[in-house]
């Protein structure tokens, strides 16, 4: 067994402090989010695990990639008919997560999620590369096949009959926005007294702010 009681490191990068937090804590995302971006060292800052309790009863997280985010909560794509979108559609309260490494963050977001108005879904269909609507058409998503020969050969078939045409939506393929209803901020600290501030919806109205011991 590798023992990894040794992997540690300091951090020192930055502190959240009360003093300087909007009210709300999707202006601290904004903020947080295009500091990382602008930082550097994260590839895809929009990178983030979603967290699902599964038709098993059993927890499953994957990242995806997140596509909008405002007042209204976080948008990410999928295929309904997946693992993750029955998940979702048997129990809509789900987890997200960001980690951001290069600035020591992390964040937490427990929230609904409901799937997006269709006008929404046929938008961000119609903005992917041909390919990748192509591919949404083709994967069956989470449904096993026989082999990787099986599915390229499936893409063929479907770019000779959709050459020159336009290509619609499935409807088993779109949007969920996450409502969020908790949000907590992590920041990294030196001697493991990390700073943790999170965000609680009141009413569907306010947010409840408490520091938590780290």
């Amino acid at each position: 067994m590798k023992d990894l009681g040794n992997y540690r490191k300091s951090y020192d990068k930055s502190e959240l402090l009360e003093t300087n937090i909007p009210e709300d804590p999707i202006n601290l995302f904004n903020k947080w989010f295009y500091e990382t971006e602008g930082f550097g060292g994260v590839e895809e800052v929009n990178a983030m695990t979603v967290a699902t309790i599964g038709l098993d009863g059993f927890p499953k997280s994957r990242v995806v990639l997140l596509k909008k985010f405002d007042e209204n909560g976080f948008i990410f794509y999928t295929n309904y008919n997946s693992e993750k979108g029955k998940a979702i559609s048997n129990n809509p309260n789900i987890c997200l997560s960001f980690f951001w490494h290069s600035m020591e963050r992390q964040v937490i977001i427990k929230g609904i999620a409901e799937k997006t108005d269709e006008i929404v879904s046929d938008n961000y269909f119609d903005s992917r590369p041909h390919g990748s609507r192509l591919g949404a058409i083709v994967s069956h998503q989470s449904e096993i096949i026989p082999s990787r020969m099986f599915l390229e050969n499936k893409l063929k078939e479907l770019e000779k009959e959709c050459k020159g045409k336009e290509i619609p939506r499935p409807k088993n393929w779109g949007g969920f926005l996450v409502r969020p209803i908790e949000v907590e901020f992590w920041q990294g600290r030196p001697n493991r007294l990390h700073d943790r501030i999170r965000f609680q919806l009141q009413d569907n109205f306010s947010w409840k702010i408490d520091r938590l011991s780290p």
